[in-house]
């Protein structure tokens, strides 16, 4: 029985394909107007993210509104086939409106107000911008939201930065009251005695700042906190009147690569659709594989948010960027190759900052569809033509999914309590390089993973990772033990089970609430110099099949078996002979702990073992070559099996026993494939 996911739209139920739009930049450029409708057209894209800084050639002065040109330009999309989601302008005020409300103006953590420029630099607390971003989306939405080409909302853009005006302070003092009720349940979660600096009065506490408090780690979890659900207020408020107006159309807001400043969980019941920002820097010293496990990791991000519901690439270049160190060229391949990995990880588009190269400013030399030259006669304008031509030909695979047997906790507030925690390795705590790390392998393998919070529901998985879980938050460790106990296999890592929500530091021993799971009791972790090394040495007839060693760096965790296993200990210093990686049977399943940061072989022998011990089905039940990923997505009757070679020589792949038939090429495929340098090849099965 098929199954699927609803197209984003039902007005096109197909692969979008096109880009960021900026008409209000090329107003006194008819002509150039009408040449886009033919180029749009020429490239197979069938979609336009328009307006997202286009609030001045809206409202050019306060309470002055010209949508003709909007109109005129959603008319003639509606006339050539072409649909738009429709952006609201917040993301860069108007230089009127900075100047008659400064208050919009965020406040640095200095103290001091912002002057009028760049994007993104205005105060979510600001009642005036908050009634002004409402007045502006209700005349979108009253004009717009019916109108044939509009296919959904694009809120603002990139959320993200912080303010420290009074009316931000105040908001954040609402919040921790509304958090924790009393000033004494504040000063014991933030644990102030420590050098003096309990709250005796709310108007006390300030935002935290490198002028004033920065050292109450609580503090500082708190605030990033407060910043998200802050934003997250913001976003809703936009999004009201448009809900009010017309609830059909969905809507989304871009998202960017890893972004640190905002829990993205936060927002996923907020939205219709997950919609991300990709730019990977591609041909770099890093090789090009080992990015795109790092892009693909992300892509994973994005499916995750909303249970395995296609996403959206809303953003990605066609050549190159303006703003990286070194802004280079895709090589012939890569194009179609990073879209269509996009597509493979779940999403439903492929899009692209910018459809046209602006004459001036910043991003005048940032890649585009169409270059500053105007017509189509260009190497990129084939490119993007190549991967609009392929997308007419996946028209069956909108909607589908791939629901992984594997999951790795990458959790925002741990990350931000990670790395403000003060120790034990200052120098580089490395978390989302671990993170990178316990991902590659399956990537390599061609295994499908979701990446997801510590509070997501894991009973569907097999294998649920947990690299460096340091902040455990209530209901967390009894939802991994229940786990454990019910037959799944939980891995865990140094630097685990450290603190509370409030980053308090667990009084019953370390790893807190997880060591019944994992059978252990870590009394101190070493820190090791750039340079230094151990051993780590598989015992004889371990669990694991593992022999030889493994070499330790970075962080080494010293522990007690409290019912755990020793599958390898210290080979040196004063811990040799000691506990470096364990199993601890619970219940049906299984808990390991890996006390050292290991270099690979590492990690692909460990989590290649848990794979086939486990029985973990890969994508393809073959060997593939390095840096060849294969992953999935399907509808319960038809695979659709996405294989790509992120290398610059030709590799051969060979395919197991199932019959293939080529998707993009037509036919049916062989017993092995040949790829070319950069190549993709996308091929259909009878699912399992």
């Amino acid at each position: 029985m098929s199954s699927k996911f609803p197209p984003i739209s039902s007005k096109i139920p197909q692969m979008l394909h096109g880009a960021d739009y900026n008409p209000d930049q090329w107003l006194k450029y008819p002509h150039i107007l009408e040449e886009d409708i033919r180029l749009m057209k020429l490239s197979h894209s069938n979609v336009m993210s328009v307006g997202i800084f286009g609030w001045v050639a809206l409202e050019p002065e306060e309470g002055v509104f010209t949508f003709e040109w909007m109109d005129q330009l959603l008319d003639r999309f509606a006339a050539n086939g072409i649909y738009a989601l429709l952006a609201t302008p917040s993301g860069a005020r108007p230089a009127w409106m900075s100047s008659k409300y400064p208050e919009v103006l965020r406040v640095d953590e200095n103290g001091i107000r912002n002057l009028h420029g760049a994007r993104h630099n205005h105060c979510f607390s600001s009642p005036v911008y908050r009634e002004k971003v409402q007045m502006m989306n209700t005349k979108l939405a009253e004009r717009y939201s019916s109108h044939p080409a509009v296919i959904g909302w694009h809120i603002s853009n990139e959320f993200g930065g912080e303010c420290h005006c009074d009316l931000c302070a105040e908001a954040f003092r609402g919040w921790l009251q509304q958090r924790y009720g009393t000033l004494d349940a504040l000063n014991d979660a933030w644990w102030t005695t420590f050098w003096s600096h309990t709250y005796t009065d709310w108007s006390q506490v300030d935002t935290p700042t490198r002028r004033g408090e920065r050292a109450v780690h609580g503090m500082n979890v708190d605030w990033m906190r407060f910043v998200t659900d802050q934003t997250v207020d913001f976003c809703r408020k936009e999004m009201e009147p448009l809900r009010a107006i017309n609830p059909e159309l969905p809507i989304t807001t871009n998202f960017m690569l890893d972004f640190e400043g905002l829990n993205y969980w936060k927002f996923a019941d907020l939205l219709d659709m997950i919609s991300w920002d990709a730019y990977p820097t591609w041909h770099s010293l890093e090789s090009d594989s080992e990015l795109a496990a790092w892009i693909g990791f992300n892509h994973d991000i994005f499916r995750s948010l909303k249970g395995g519901k296609p996403f959206m690439l809303m953003e990605s270049t066609p050549s190159m960027t303006n703003w990286q160190p070194v802004s280079k060229l895709k090589k012939p391949g890569m194009h179609l190759l990073s879209s269509m990995q996009a597509v493979a990880h779940g999403s439903d588009t492929v899009q692209y900052f910018q459809w046209r190269k602006s004459r001036g400013s910043s991003e005048k030399l940032h890649g585009s569809v169409v270059d500053h030259v105007g017509h189509e006669h260009t190497r990129v304008f084939k490119d993007v033509t190549d991967v609009g031509h392929a997308l007419t030909k996946l028209e069956d695979v909108v909607g589908t999914t791939v629901k992984p047997e594997v999951a790795i906790i990458y959790d925002w507030e741990n990350r931000w309590a990670v790395k403000d925690s003060q120790g034990p390795r200052n120098c580089g705590i490395h978390y989302e390089e671990t993170a990178r790390k316990h991902y590659r392998p399956f990537w390599e393998l061609g295994i499908p993973v979701d990446i997801i919070d510590s509070e997501c529901i894991l009973e569907s998985y097999k294998i649920v990772i947990a690299p460096m879980l340091y902040m455990v938050r209530p209901g967390v460790g009894e939802a991994i033990e229940k786990f454990v106990e019910n037959g799944g296999t939980f891995i865990a890592t140094y630097w685990t089970g450290i603190v509370n929500e409030s980053d308090l530091c667990f009084l019953t021993g370390f790893p807190g609430p997880l060591r019944k799971t994992l059978g252990i009791w870590s009394e101190e972790i070493d820190s090791l110099h750039d340079g230094e090394t151990n051993r780590v040495v598989m015992a004889e007839g371990n669990a694991l099949g593992l022999s030889g060693e493994y070499e330790a760096h970075e962080l080494c965790d010293l522990i007690h078996l409290e019912g755990a296993e020793a599958l390898a200990v210290y080979g040196e210093d004063f811990y040799a002979g000691r506990p470096a990686l364990t199993v601890n049977r619970l219940g049906k399943g299984k808990a390991y702990y890996v006390a050292s940061r290991n270099k690979e072989p590492f990690f692909t022998d460990f989590f290649k073992t848990l794979v086939e011990q486990e029985g973990i089905r890969k994508v393809l039940d073959t060997e593939l070559p390095d840096g060849v990923t294969a992953q999935l997505r399907g509808d319960g009757e038809s695979d659709y099996v996405f294989i790509s070679n992120f290398t610059p020589q030709e590799q051969q792949v060979v395919l197991d026993d199932h019959s293939y038939e080529d998707v993009l090429n037509g036919g049916q495929v062989g017993a092995a494939l040949a790829l070319a340098a950069y190549d993709i090849r996308i091929l259909k099965r009878k699912s399992h």
